[in-house]
């Protein structure tokens, strides 16, 4: 979810396509089916997608949503 506050049209698609691909790339590591709900915060934006997938992988982490046997050393 990106609100208006993040900035235009470009910076939220923006924000949007770096956690799509966040969550794409890492989906099957997720140690149960569930539903993720991502709110893109304003310090999304100026992140390159490694430090925006480090935080994602960072979030999993820390809810214990990353499975044990395929954690990523990020």
């Amino acid at each position: 979810i990106t609100g208006s506050r993040i900035g235009g049209a470009v910076v939220r698609n923006r924000a949007r396509r770096l956690l799509r691909e966040a969550f794409r790339l890492h989906q099957h590591d997720l140690a149960t089916p569930v539903d993720l709900v991502l709110v893109a915060r304003a310090s999304i934006t100026g992140k390159g997608f490694a430090e925006v997938e480090r935080d994602y992988l960072a979030a999993l982490r820390k809810a214990g949503l990353l499975s044990p046997a395929r954690r990523p050393n990020a």
